[in-house]
């Protein structure tokens, strides 16, 4: 007598309360949907003449550009050196390799208030790396807009490490191999063949830690000299406004820099859904 080999037996789905959308919905109208619609009612009672003037005044538009400009070039920083950190971190094996990575994550931990007073204290005149640099170069980086620079470069640089690891953790070796196989030296392997599939989460990085270090204002504070028209950002020009009790022009300033965030979400979420679609079309091929 033959035995017929049972079937495993499906387990059942979880399936959760069908009010649990609506906890859903009431949590994050209340947390998150909420404020920004109270954000941008407020600026909605502002005259349209009045908003455009606060949000284009020359004050506003060198915030702007400090905010944006420095984020961007040290988002494409953090782009060269995330992917140098990342790579090192997955191929490599080195001392301390647990601690260093393990120290990636610190910006996310470490209150950005102490962080802008340690790299204020470290980039100073008179600081270990502040000295040597306006001793030898004549460059002063605390309270300027290299400052400015150095703090962006602090907190945004996980995202593109976080970003691409797991990307270049999944990467499969054959590929590599046929390469070398072909005749293709380890350069012409790295450009090829690894680069294109690694820029999808490479441009991801970027856009988060781009979005990330034009908000920040904790640490740019602490070692920016927050001056109008030098090294000003965006986010302390805001709460200058809340001290001078012009509540009209923090909060269209605060509508621009809301409509930038929502823009950088959906830039966000696009690079990602295409990077999922390439690397998708690439395994198929």
């Amino acid at each position: 007598m033959v035995s017929v080999p049972s079937r495993p037996r499906r387990l059942p789905r979880l399936k959760l309360p069908s009010w649990s959308w609506r906890i859903t919905w009431t949590y994050l109208g209340l947390i998150l949907f909420l404020p920004l619609i109270g954000m941008f009612l407020k600026a909605g009672q502002v005259s349209p003449p009045e908003f455009w003037a606060a949000a284009t005044s020359s004050e506003a538009v060198a915030s702007y550009k400090v905010s944006f400009g420095v984020a961007f070039v040290a988002s494409l920083i953090n782009g060269f050196f995330g992917l140098v950190v990342a790579w090192a971190l997955i191929r490599c094996r080195f001392p301390g390799q647990r601690l260093l990575d393990a120290l990636i994550d610190l910006p996310f931990a470490l209150p950005t208030a102490v962080a802008g007073l340690a790299l204020s204290y470290v980039y100073s005149e008179e600081g270990w790396m502040g000295k040597p640099l306006y001793d030898l170069f004549g460059l002063k980086v605390s309270f300027t807009i290299y400052g400015v620079a150095v703090a962006m470069v602090f907190i945004s640089l996980p995202f593109v490490v976080r970003t691409v690891e797991p990307v270049l953790r999944s990467l499969e070796k054959e590929q590599e191999e046929a390469s070398a196989c072909l005749g293709a030296n380890q350069l012409q392997t790295f450009f090829l063949v690894i680069l294109p599939q690694l820029f999808p989460a490479i441009l991801a990085g970027i856009a988060q830690g781009f979005s990330r270090a034009v908000g920040e204002y904790g640490s740019v504070v602490m070692i920016a000299s927050n001056v109008p028209f030098k090294d000003l950002i965006t986010p302390t020009l805001i709460i200058q406004k809340l001290e001078e009790y012009d509540f009209n022009s923090a909060t269209v300033i605060g509508s621009v820099m809301l409509l930038f965030s929502l823009v950088s979400l959906a830039v966000i979420n696009f690079i990602q859904v295409w990077g999922q679609r390439y690397q998708g079309s690439e395994s198929a091929n």
